[in-house]
């Protein structure tokens, strides 16, 4: 039995692969540091997991919902995008899904077929690119300037789009960067998809760890947005629910219709325990969230300062929400053996930067979300050791 070649030639999920590597590691005595998986250390909200446990005992829970999610937990949504982009949005507007992963493969499902092109700024989430190549869809890449943080380029996007264009696609914040695209910046893109009758696809699967909270963008604003603009959103990183996988797509009413015929074929309905505790969440953890966010701010910054103190060779690029990318010194060294070699010789843990584009060998992405703040400068400090 031979598998299909669009699958085959797709490389193993990066996390599992680097992953495998500690159990082969040297054994040291010292503990290894996580910089690989960005989950948040902290558990959820203990008055989301207690309104949870009194729910569990009803056996509607256990049922289904309707595919795009029960009517007052989306409604409860539209009251969160109130709020966070001063939105007027309808239940119709979203579609609640397995995680941000499915949200954005109903996206390109809708959008696409074999054949069509997608421009993907790099760095980008390697998620994206692997199911691009997996349903046949082709990946074209605008290019990483890291002199300009890793900022889309307007001009460069415009002169990448051909007549098999569908969609542009930006991460921000950016995983694996950590910059966040400014308003501006996205409604060029946005006027540029508009002008070419294509989409703009924007994964703001972190837009919660935007520092002071402001808000990521006006598209919403926009009468016609939906014309043109499809939202990857996700409540997991929010709320600290990665295992609840509460991903969302947005859209125009009409795109949604067509999606739920994908959701339909491909997971039927978001888990209605996860959609319980993003009710809860939207609703009354606003107060949580900001707390988080600034301890995340304080991580980052102390994680900043400690890398740029005197004697790291390692460089950060770029930095912010739960990610520092940065340049490691190893000369001659892909990503992946300079990875490898940060397991075997500082038993730290994380992601070579080839993984989230082609020519980024010479970058290392750390998430910093990962440790609590009175471990940070341990692990900078094994930085510090290696690149001497």
């Amino acid at each position: 039995m031979r598998v299909s070649p669009q699958i085959a030639n797709v490389h193993s999920p990066p996390i599992s692969e680097v992953k495998r590597w500690v159990a082969g590691r040297p054994h040291d005595g010292r503990e290894l540091i996580d910089l690989c998986q960005a989950v948040p250390d902290y558990a959820p909200a203990p008055e989301l997991t207690e309104h949870l446990s009194r729910l569990l005992a009803d056996p509607l829970v256990s049922k289904y919902s309707p595919d795009e999610g029960l009517p007052q937990v989306r409604e409860a949504i539209c009251g969160y995008y109130g709020r966070k982009y001063g939105a007027q949005l309808s239940p119709d507007n979203f579609c609640l899904t397995i995680g941000a992963s499915q949200a954005f493969w109903l996206a390109i499902v809708t959008l696409c077929r074999a054949g069509d092109e997608i421009i993907v700024q790099t760095p980008y989430y390697f998620d994206h690119p692997m199911a691009l190549d997996i349903l046949g869809i082709c990946s074209v890449y605008a290019p990483y300037v890291e002199a300009e943080g890793g900022v889309p380029n307007t001009a460069t996007i415009a002169s990448l789009i051909t007549d098999r264009t569908k969609a542009i696609l930006v991460v921000s914040p950016s995983n694996p960067t950590g910059v966040i695209t400014p308003p501006d910046k996205i409604r060029e893109l946005f006027d540029l998809a508009r002008r070419n009758n294509i989409a703009l696809i924007l994964d703001e699967t972190y837009n919660e760890f935007i520092p002071a909270g402001l808000r990521p963008h006006d598209l919403f604003s926009d009468p016609a947005w939906g014309d043109h603009f499809v939202q990857i959103a996700s409540f997991g990183k929010t709320y600290a629910l990665t295992g609840y996988r509460a991903g969302m797509l947005a859209a125009s009413g009409e795109f949604i219709g067509h999606a739920l015929k994908a959701q339909d074929s491909m997971a039927v309905c978001q888990p209605r325990i996860t959609q319980h505790a993003v009710k809860f969440g939207v609703e009354n953890l606003d107060p949580w969230v900001e707390a988080n966010r600034d301890m995340m701010g304080r991580r980052h910054d102390l994680f900043h300062a400690e890398f740029l103190r005197p004697g790291n060779r390692f460089r950060i690029a770029a930095s912010g929400a739960f990610f520092a990318w940065v340049r490691h010194p190893f000369v001659g060294y892909s990503g992946r053996e300079a990875a490898k070699r940060l397991v075997d010789k500082a038993a730290i843990l994380c992601l070579p930067g080839e993984v989230f584009g082609p020519g980024l060998d010479g970058y290392l992405r750390l998430a910093f979300g990962n440790i609590r703040e009175e471990a940070i400068p341990e692990a900078v400090g094994r930085f510090r050791k290696m690149g001497n």
